[in-house]
């Protein structure tokens, strides 16, 4: 994977706004993909300058991945135009949603690396994570009941489409 410096990056998004040049002429031009133009032209109309710049390596709250996961499944945008509007690859929202799918709201939250410790905990620190894990719990299941909620809703929506578009699925008999 390629990667360009902000300021080319600035220079061909101010260049294929400024002037009447395609992103295909200025993939041309530059010998860059036009996709990969058309990416950088979509994050700086939503991010701004900070949109090009390089990321740093960084940490996303459960919250923030279930606003994602959230506003990805209610709105008709793809997943690339969820990624724009977020400042996040795609490949992120998608891998967000299928944990989530798979495992619920647990997927989500980060997890601690190496191995575990062998230091043995406290009562007082084992009725605190009792607590914590209680309204977690909680948490967990409304999430996974409003994806029920939406699936059912979703699926609604079809069938009522569908009876519209292509009427019954099994038209009555024809009386004799």
């Amino acid at each position: 994977m390629v990667k360009y410096k902000s300021e080319l990056k600035a220079q061909i998004v101010h260049e294929y706004l400024s002037t009447s040049q395609s992103a295909y002429d200025l993939s041309k031009k530059y010998q860059i993909n036009r996709q990969e133009i058309a990416k950088w032209v979509q994050r700086y109309r939503l991010n701004g300058i900070n949109g090009l710049k390089r990321r740093q390596k960084r940490t996303f709250t459960t919250d923030f991945k279930l606003n994602v996961i959230d506003y990805y499944q209610t709105h008709e945008d793809s997943m690339a135009e969820v990624a724009a509007r977020f400042d996040i690859l795609a490949a992120q929202v998608s891998a967000w949603r299928t944990q989530f799918k798979r495992d619920g709201i647990t997927a989500l939250k980060p997890h601690p690396k190496g191995r575990p410790s062998k230091v043995k905990r406290t009562k007082k620190q084992i009725r605190q994570l009792a607590n914590k894990s209680e309204v977690e719990q909680l948490k967990e299941e409304l999430a996974k009941k409003n994806q029920e909620l939406y699936d059912t809703k979703l699926e609604r929506d079809l069938l009522k489409k569908s009876l519209s578009l292509f009427g019954p699925s099994k038209p009555g008999r024809k009386p004799k």
